[in-house]
């Protein structure tokens, strides 16, 4: 039952973002709209902004669902794509009023998790300390999540797929020479330092 009032209470916030902004919008509004009480709203989240983040997480599991080894997580990144573009017009309203940082640090954290499930998938038979497989996947987040927000910023014109396959052809065997020149065993395989 806590999910589906959840649920609910995110069709409500998307819902009422499509008629005024945010910052506009109030916890009686959306429970209000959601024919449900202010206690209910706060048995679930604390705030509106925690509403917000998890719905962005919510909306990201369920894309990313299966989509985090190496072989896939182009995949995976162009449904992340896909699913800011689903929710446009909810990201947009977010993205451009006083919780910005939330749809950054939403998209921060679902490209993580993305990034270090394939790092974590190569590394297997490559002896490197944890610490640096979260340093390569915290790198390639950084790089991911710039080029998105530049996407979001001009209003989600471009076409993902051209986005994520020159990403791809750019990334080609990054993630192993990346590992390849943290291991910890010596192999002859580390990168020179000059």
């Amino acid at each position: 039952m806590s999910q589906i009032t959840k649920q609910a209470l995110e069709a409500s916030l998307k819902n009422l973002l499509l008629q005024k902004p945010l910052t506009k919008i109030t916890i009686s509004d959306i429970t209000e709209d959601c024919g449900i009480s202010r206690m209910t709203f706060y048995y679930h989240f604390k705030d509106i902004y925690d509403l917000v983040e998890w719905s962005c997480l919510e909306d990201a599991r369920k894309a990313l669902s299966g989509k985090k080894t190496y072989d896939t997580w182009t995949t995976g990144l162009l449904l992340i794509f896909q699913a800011v573009k689903e929710n446009k017009p909810f990201i947009m309203n977010v993205y451009r009023s006083v919780s910005r940082e939330h749809v950054e640090r939403y998209l921060y954290q679902l490209t993580f998790q993305l990034l270090i499930d394939v790092v974590e998938e190569k590394a297997a038979e490559i002896p490197v300390r944890k610490e640096d497989k979260q340093f390569i996947a915290n790198l390639y987040k950084y790089a991911f999540v710039g080029l998105m927000l530049d996407w979001i910023q001009n209003d989600m014109k471009e076409d993902p797929n051209r986005i994520v396959e020159h990403l791809a052809r750019i990334m080609e065997g990054n993630f192993t020479r990346a590992l390849e020149a943290c291991r910890t065993d010596g192999g002859a395989s580390n990168l020179e330092t000059h």
